[in-house]
């Protein structure tokens, strides 16, 4: 009998002690709502957002100032350090006060014991008491004494829909709480005491009162000296709630729910960068330009330190708490370097390759240049400086739109979705919408891929080191106000407009960093004067001349790099038979399957520079050093230049519906030549210099042929399209 009792007593004790073992749950607050707080690199608030349910309550902190930890210490529980959890000699005290009282004035619960009542939040009854007492020691055994006092801190009330030591530091007094003085430490460690009835709004004597005596107690024990505790007593109670800091806002907005996110923004610069653009965003506004975003990212790190989504949030209209950094717009030219380095790595061009520029126009698409002049023909190099959009049409078609496509979807600009005949060969011209945060990340991966800090879809880094060198020139056809910026900053850049004056863009790249800023309105409306040199130009350069300088330049390949070939100067492709200037030149691996110059020709024992009919016409015109032929060649002296073989062409109408016809125009050599024209098989006239002429063909498919004196003849394919 003796033996089964013990074996009860034993049976008990392990059910008792594995009770006790688990009795408390692993995570106390379970199920609480967070706060969502984002902070800076250095752990700087840059702002926060509410819980879910109401309550400014922070993430749990991992440790409490030294200040708040001795006042609250000093004045909730003097015995913290020492007992297990329970304090009986307070339980004791506290159970004499209440019944000398009649009523209960004193609880005796250690720091331990509320931080146990805080998580379960029950009825305060004396069964309760008994209960908290329990898992508070079995609280004392799981953590340390600094772990509860952070328990504590973060769950605790202090007044009104303000939980924890953090949320309470920033509410009330307007800074982070290790940077509170003794007073105001002493006035949160108070707080939580009573948090319904004497919190800052009211009970302002009693508030007063029991924080000051704290301070005595503090002065007591020598934890601060008799000049701090002078200085204390002076400093006023928190008046209203402060409010929550509000930098980087759109990107706070976007920042995981319910959690602390440290990010790689520089407080700093961001205070800094949010000035200027608000007041850039302001001086735009008076000319119908509401919205301006910009962003910066260090290219050491690949983080964002700067994010403006969108400047001057204290002008109040519609779309102004859009993330437009964020949003999808139509891109303009800011993606005709990616084309330019891309063509580059493949070999298609060199980067004096002769780019065809005269006009086109393909199935309907016919582009113009910002100026609406053609050159004939346009070094590529020069055609990516001066941002012209009918070169790099030409040189999409040659790339393919479904490579460049894919070369955009690997540079991680997402909003690329559709299939690339979507897009077409408008892709180059802003056909396409990207977010400002992504287009400034794929720049900045051009650069650290060049510095071989990442690699990218584009790794040679000669075709890098061309883009660089072609974007470093500043030659735009919307030139900017130059006297708007007080020093410009060297920098590889680029602007882009898109169709409608909707959204202006420019980007630009150092070694060190990449910086993007669009203008525009949130709502797409489009504004005459709105084009990326003289709007987002202006505080791309203002934010780069906030930035540490770049200690050098993109340093130059070794001479080792890519491979040698000779070019031809004229044509800026690989030197042909009967080139007769050329050069040897450093080019990327691929340059040796790019074409030899074909306009270098020999005509009675002599080597010539002959383009082609249409595009000599232009190109004339802009380089009286061209020279040309005019005897007879094997080359056929008269072009189409516009439409384009195998159009398919709309026949426009004037505003009162009139038939405005179609204009055809045509390039011959010798420009007295008399030219027939015949449409089909109906002759429909001759020209002389000015060799162009105007149709209405009826719908359907016809063929274009004209003849000159001297027999020569040229055809043009086409489509008149049904209404």
């Amino acid at each position: 009998m003796k033996l089964r009792r013990k074996h009860y007593f034993l049976l008990a004790l392990i059910v008792l002690g594995a009770g006790y073992l688990f009795c408390l749950p692993r995570d106390l607050f379970k199920g609480a709502s967070y706060s969502t707080v984002v902070t800076d690199r250095s752990g700087q608030l840059l702002g926060a957002r509410i819980a879910d349910d109401g309550q400014w309550r922070f993430p749990p902190c991992d440790s409490v100032p030294l200040r708040y930890e001795k006042a609250l210490v000093t004045f909730e529980d003097k015995h913290f350090y020492w007992h297990p959890g329970v304090d009986p000699g307070a339980l004791a005290r506290a159970l004499i006060s209440n019944i000398k009282a009649g009523h209960v004035q004193s609880g005796g619960s250690t720091i331990t014991m509320q931080v146990i009542r805080l998580s379960r939040n029950k009825e305060r009854t004396l069964w309760q008491k008994t209960i908290e007492a329990v898992l508070a020691t079995r609280l004392e055994l799981r953590c340390t004494k600094k772990e509860i006092l952070a328990l504590y801190a973060s769950n605790a009330p202090f007044g009104g829909n303000v939980v924890g030591i953090e949320a309470a530091s920033w509410r009330y007094f307007g800074r982070p709480a290790s940077e509170l003085s003794w007073a105001e430490s002493s006035t949160l460690a108070i707080l939580p005491n009573a948090p319904s009835s004497i919190h800052p709004g009211k009970g302002r004597e009693d508030l007063l009162s029991k924080r000051n005596r704290l301070l005595k107690r503090l002065l007591e024990k020598a934890i601060i000296d008799e000049d701090t505790y002078k200085d204390a007593i002076e400093e006023p109670l928190p008046d209203k709630p402060h409010p929550i800091p509000s930098l980087a806002r759109q990107f706070v907005d976007g920042a995981p729910r319910g959690v602390r996110t440290r990010t790689g923004i520089d407080i700093h610069l961001q205070t800094q960068i949010e000035q200027l653009t608000t007041r850039w965003s302001d001086e735009w506004a008076r000319n119908g330009i509401a919205d301006l975003a910009a962003i910066v990212m260090d290219l050491r790190s690949n983080e964002i330190i700067a994010y403006v989504g969108n400047a001057s949030p204290q002008r109040k209209r519609t779309g102004s708490e859009v993330d437009i950094a964020g949003r999808p717009r139509s891109t303009g030219s800011i993606l005709k370097p990616f084309l330019f380095a891309q063509a580059l790595q493949e070999g298609i061009i060199l980067p004096e390759t002769l780019l065809k520029d005269t006009p086109v126009n393909l199935g309907g698409f016919t582009p113009q240049n910002f100026d609406q002049q053609f050159g004939g023909a346009v070094p590529a190099r020069e055609a990516l400086s001066r941002s012209l959009n009918v070169p790099s049409v030409y040189l999409l078609r040659e790339v393919g739109v479904a490579r460049f496509h894919k070369l955009l979807q690997d540079y991680s600009l997402t909003t690329l979705t559709k299939e690339p005949d979507h897009y077409g060969l408008s892709l180059i011209l802003g056909g396409g919408e990207c977010r400002l945060k992504e287009i400034t990340a794929a720049y900045a991966t051009l650069a650290r891929t060049y510095k071989g800090l990442e690699d990218g879809p584009i790794k040679d880094r000669l075709a890098l080191w061309y883009t660089f060198e072609a974007l470093k020139e500043v030659n735009r056809p919307d030139e900017m106000d130059w006297h708007l910026i007080h020093s410009v900053r060297k920098a590889a850049w680029k602007t882009g407009t898109s169709y409608g004056f909707r959204d202006a863009w420019a980007v630009g790249v150092t070694p060190d960093y990449a910086v993007g800023v669009w203008c525009g309105n949130a709502d797409g409306s489009g504004m005459p004067g709105l084009v990326g040199a003289k709007t987002a130009g202006p505080v791309m350069f203002d934010i780069l001349n906030l930035l540490p300088a770049s200690s050098a330049w993109f340093e130059a390949p070794e001479p080792g790099e890519g491979v040698r070939a000779d070019v031809c100067k004229l044509s800026g492709m690989l030197k042909g038979p009967f080139c007769d200037e050329w050069e040897s030149v450093q080019l990327p691996e691929a340059a040796l399957r790019s074409e030899a110059c074909p306009y270098h020709k020999e005509i009675n024992g002599e080597s010539v520079f002959l383009l082609p009919p249409a595009m000599e016409w232009y190109y004339r015109q802009r380089h009286p050093e061209y020279v040309g032929v005019s005897g007879i060649t094997d080359d056929s002296p008269m072009q189409f230049i516009s439409p384009e073989s195998g159009s398919v062409i709309w026949i426009p109408r004037q505003l009162d519906g009139s038939v405005q016809g179609i204009v055809f125009k045509l390039a011959h050599r010798r420009s007295s030549s008399t030219v027939w024209w015949h449409l089909d098989k109906d002759y429909v006239g001759e020209t002389r210099f000015i060799h162009q002429l105007q149709l209405i063909p009826s719908p359907g498919k016809h063929n274009l042929t004209v003849v000159d004196e001297e027999g020569n003849v040229v055809s043009l394919p086409f489509t008149v399209a049904k209404k």
